[in-house]
């Protein structure tokens, strides 16, 4: 359940962060975290310039860099604290770090969040024939399996590289770059390419992005399998949450683990002309609800300036009891565009909740 924090010292993006879940349970069930674990977020830039005077806390309130403090300061953990920003790849660049941090045995968890929040709650188009942007707000808990009381996936490996200069100018992707990237990862992690079950893609829908990304993952990975590999990409169900993107994509695939469904990608008609590894049929875009039949999931993520990231999730081998004949609390998400159609909502729920008892 996410209780009442106090909002008079928070503004709307500092409020969604401490109402995170993961967040609540950790401070409200009593449960002790390490001393040591950090926590690395990242938000939009706009949210250092929307809201100058929270609650009459000019800094305080709308400091970018006391967001992750913020958390530290609340649930009383003094490891590392701070913000990572790579633009679109943002949280996976935060996901690595928490990893590495993890893997190097300075820590044992870590709490890696991420936000974007737009001046205005309102959707805007950031180019033409892109995907729209989304507000979007979450948390990632990681701690080591010997600790962990509930596991959706374990995360395997987790690399990042930069373009450096290119002819084409600082925004332009990189195919080589991404293609080694890909190459030197799963020759890192000694997982074979085949191994793969699905890869989930940065896919933006930009003419100069997309093609490129795919024919990275065609030279470095589907050259190395005899059979199509699944793609697709949650910004064609959401939009495109920039910093946030990463853990969406991360979201999703939790989402097909938990349910043995891969959402579909929407709104595809036919690819492009110059993306072969589809037409041909070495890539297979995911565009009906498809069977999820396990292990390891690829993750892309891209940001504008040239940072790249890729990591590699594997699904949980023990199979999900839901045990639903108890007395035990469920949680309930709701999500609506008015207060009106939230009410809505809630009121079938009730109905329903007085049928069944």
């Amino acid at each position: 359940m996410i209780l009442e924090l106090e909002y008079c010292s928070k503004t709307p993006m500092q409020q969604s962060l401490t109402q995170a879940s993961i967040l609540q349970n950790c401070r409200e069930q009593g449960r002790e975290l390490s001393q040591q674990c950090p926590c690395l977020i990242q938000v939009s830039k706009q949210y250092t310039k929307s809201l100058m005077y929270v609650a009459g806390l000019p800094i305080l309130g709308c400091s970018k860099s006391m967001l992750a403090n913020r958390i530290s300061y609340w649930l009383n953990v003094t490891g590392p604290s701070y913000n990572v920003d790579t633009a679109c790849s943002s949280s996976h660049f935060a996901m690595v770090e928490a990893y590495n941090l993890i893997r190097s045995e300075y820590c044992d968890a870590a709490i890696v969040a991420s936000e974007f929040y737009p001046p205005m709650a309102t959707v805007n188009l950031t180019m033409k024939k892109v995907p729209v942007t989304c507000v979007a707000a979450t948390v990632m808990f990681l701690q080591k399996a010997k600790d962990a009381r509930r596991i959706y996936a374990t995360f395997i490996y987790g690399k990042v590289n930069c373009d450096g200069f290119k002819e084409e100018g600082i925004t332009f992707p990189s195919l080589d770059k991404q293609k080694l990237l890909l190459e030197e990862f799963y020759k890192e992690c000694n997982v074979s390419p085949r191994e793969l079950s699905y890869l989930e893609a940065h896919a933006t829908g930009t003419v100069a992005g997309d093609p490129i990304e795919l024919q990275a993952v065609d030279e470095a990975l589907c050259i190395k399998r005899d059979f199509p590999l699944l793609m697709g990409s949650v910004k064609s169900n959401i939009g495109h949450s920039e910093p946030v993107s990463g853990h969406c994509q991360i979201a999703k695939v939790l989402i097909a683990m938990e349910t043995g469904i891969i959402p579909p990608t929407i709104h595809l008609k036919h690819p492009r002309k110059n993306m072969t590894a589809i037409i041909e049929g070495r890539v297979k875009i995911v565009t009906e609800p498809t069977e999820w039949k396990g292990g390891y999931v690829g993750i892309n993520s891209f940001g504008f300036g040239g940072a790249n990231s890729h990591i590699l999730l594997k699904s949980n081998p023990k199979i999900k009891v839901n045990e639903t004949n108890n007395n035990l609390p469920k949680l309930v998400v709701i999500s609506g565009h008015t207060e009106e159609a939230v009410k809505i909502m809630l009121n079938d729920v009730s109905i329903y909740y007085y049928k069944i008892i």
